[in-house]
């Protein structure tokens, strides 16, 4: 494709011009639900008038629809960006992204949708759809998808469809709960997904931080302890990753403890294990529900996490060595191709 692309450049560079500006103009709508001329010319840094003769060429194709509260995209449109997005992707050069992140890491795949989620919410969302049709691509009849928690999770679950129900699909929170918005708990994301897609879910009501004394208590509960099989037996598990001192004050961690993790290196935080740069875990909380040696046993494991700020922490999760899937942003995968970057120059000595 790449080859095709730049023949294409040479002989009609225009083409190519303008099938991009119309590509971002249907992206932006999407990515917005609804959205003003002027709002999305301000958003595109294009004039009124030249957006003008482009939404009205791609309203006339059946790709835009205008009323009073703004623009939307049909669902012609939509398929359409979807469908062109392997296209448009290798041709602003994030497939080469992908490529380099995904071999540096031995990763199946790897997918980087254009956007920093540090600063822009639509991005967040992007990066929702995203994990959502790798997930929706890699279900089979009687699977168990275990999910986590968190903002990127919870957009997921807001974004995803499909085109018919998933009967015998079933739903699971990858652990328990902690002290934060209930839209983003990992059974709030469990149960939207089995709403929006057809699917079941089972819910798990523990608190995610458990001393080991209360751990222990309730491994004896039988249903408790049947949930918790079920969890582990996933096929699927979907998990964001976040910054290890960010999501140990959101746990309400001891100072000692978080002194002692900062003293060892903690970068970054999934499913409730600490790691150090190397990837290597330097803390675990005593937790019910799924644990890291479970994703060995799992056939697909997709991480998603965007935002130039947690470059490092995907960095150091991946390391570990058990995502087979990384669903990413631009802004996290510039910083991740400047830390493969330096280490490949380091080994070069």
């Amino acid at each position: 494709m790449r080859e095709w692309i730049e023949l294409q450049q040479r002989l009609v560079p225009d083409l190519l011009e303008v099938m991009a500006k119309r590509y971002v103009i249907l992206s932006q709508v999407m990515k917005s639900e609804s959205i003003g001329r002027r709002a999305l010319a301000a958003a595109l840094s294009m004039t009124e008038r030249t957006l003008r003769a482009e939404a009205d060429f791609l309203k006339a194709q059946g790709l835009l629809e205008a009323n009073a509260a703004g623009m939307r995209i049909t669902d012609a449109g939509r398929r359409l960006v979807e469908s062109l997005a392997p296209f448009m992707s290798e041709l602003s050069g994030l497939s080469e992204l992908e490529r380099l992140i995904r071999d540096h890491f031995r990763l199946r795949e790897v997918i980087v949708v254009p956007g920093d989620a540090d600063e822009a919410r639509e991005t967040k969302r992007e990066l929702g759809r995203a994990a959502g049709r790798v997930l929706i691509r890699s279900l089979q009849g009687g699977d168990v998808v275990a999910v986590t928690g968190g903002t990127t999770l919870a957009a997921l679950a807001e974004t995803i469809t499909v085109d018919q129900p998933l009967k015998g699909v079933l739903f699971v929170p990858a652990r328990g709960g902690f002290g934060e918005s209930m839209d983003y708990q990992a059974n709030t994301i469990a149960s939207t997904l089995a709403k929006r897609t057809g699917a079941a879910y089972r819910l798990l009501h523990v608190p995610d931080h458990l001393s080991e004394d209360a751990y222990q208590s309730l491994m004896l509960e039988p249903n408790v302890r049947e949930m918790v099989e079920v969890i582990r037996k996933s096929r699927i598990v979907v998990h964001g990753i976040g910054d290890a001192m960010v999501m140990a004050r959101r746990r309400k961690m001891d100072t000692r403890t978080m002194d002692a993790m900062r003293a060892e290196g903690a970068l970054a935080e999934a499913l409730g294990y600490y790691f150090d740069k190397s990837g290597t875990v330097i803390h675990r909380m005593s937790t019910v529900g799924l644990r890291l040696d479970d994703l060995e046993k799992a056939e697909h494991v997709i991480a998603v996490a965007g935002g130039s700020s947690k470059g490092e922490a995907i960095a150091a999760v991946l390391r570990y060595g058990q995502d087979d899937v990384l669903v990413t942003d631009e802004g996290a995968a510039r910083r991740l191709e400047a830390i493969i970057r330096q280490e490949r120059q380091q080994a070069d000595g």
